[in-house]
């Protein structure tokens, strides 16, 4: 039977180690030449020396044998993954404002301008990937041409170089969102491709999973539709939202305004507060959240005062030749 050496390696004749030049190192076969023993108390082991010679003969083969390439999960996606389709199927539009005094809606219609003084902000242009998550990209334009839509809701989270959020449900008085009736469900957000373009540069429309503030008696309904987006602001890019959230359109027009409305101050909490926010969540205390929902929003109501959906005439075609 075969022993190896615990504490090291012996390399067998005929295995001759060679050094090249750049540090490249490899294992030549020579011939190894075996002859028969004429002593006679030897002859018991014939069968055992025989054995390992055979080995040995194989060794340097098995050894000179390339290794199988080392291959990470992204290269066989990039192998394998047909490119992502972001054609602009739709153009839809926010026209954002800012309101001096304390946003306070006191209508339930959109029609009723919520803010007497507000200062128009600009208007900010999406194009959506219709073709790549065209559920996502269906819910978006409902919300912004439908019955119940964006129109009149705040802005109510900016994250000073990162991104701003929208589209938080609640109710119409409180200058948040309600979802019109009749939304397909998305299924969108349990298919892992529909997670594989990244918050590379500012200006990518997404819609907003891990950064969902609505409050947890929302979501639990089984009517619930998650309608809140995200839209990088800049300067750099935001790798903590990839694979994470759905992106499914991108600033078009209007990223001036974009970065005006990231320029604003935000409530801070300061770090008594936080550390209290964490016991009374520790202790399970539900208000522990509905405070938190309150930090990074901004000290100036900035809210949709409208939306909807641009329509662009079809490219014309390319003369054709008598």
């Amino acid at each position: 039977m075969l022993s190896f050496h615990p504490a090291k390696l012996v390399v067998p004749h005929g295995l001759a180690y060679h050094h090249h030049h750049h540090h490249h190192h490899q294992y030549v076969s020579k011939p190894i030449l075996c002859s028969a023993s004429s002593s006679s108390h030897h002859h018991d082991h014939d069968h055992n020396s025989s054995s390992r010679r055979s080995l040995l003969l194989l060794l340097p083969t098995a050894l000179s044998l390339p290794l199988p390439p080392y291959t990470s999960a992204s290269d066989n996606n990039n192998n394998t993954t047909t490119p992502l389709d972001t054609t602009i199927t739709d153009r839809v539009f926010l026209d954002l404002s800012i309101c001096p005094t304390y946003f306070r809606a006191q209508a339930q219609s959109q029609d009723v301008p919520l803010c007497s003084d507000s200062e128009p902000l600009g208007r900010v242009v999406l194009g959506l990937y219709g073709k790549l998550v065209p559920t996502t990209v269906s819910i978006f334009k409902a919300m912004c041409i439908g019955s119940s839509s964006y129109k009149n809701t705040f802005i109510h989270k900016v994250l000073p170089g990162q991104f701003l959020v929208g589209g938080r449900q609640g109710r119409r008085e409180k200058g948040e969102v309600v979802p019109p009736l009749g939304l397909p469900q998305n299924k969108e957000t349990v298919d892992s491709r529909a997670f594989m373009l990244d918050h590379s540069r500012p200006g990518v429309v997404s819609l907003c999973l891990s950064e969902n503030d609505d409050d947890d008696d929302i979501k639990l309904d089984p009517d619930y539709h998650n309608v809140e987006f995200l839209i990088t602001t800049g300067p750099g890019p935001c790798p903590q939202l990839d694979g994470r959230n759905i992106v499914f359109g991108v600033v078009l027009e209007g990223m001036d305004v974009v970065r005006q409305i990231a320029s604003i101050p935000t409530y801070k909490p300061g770090e008594r507060i936080k550390l209290f926010n964490d016991l009374a969540e520790f202790l399970g205390d539900g208000r522990a959240e509905n405070a938190r929902n309150l930090w990074d929003r901004p000290l100036k109501s900035i809210y949709v005062s409208d939306c909807g959906q641009l329509q662009v005439a079809k490219p014309s075609l390319t003369p054709s030749l008598p």
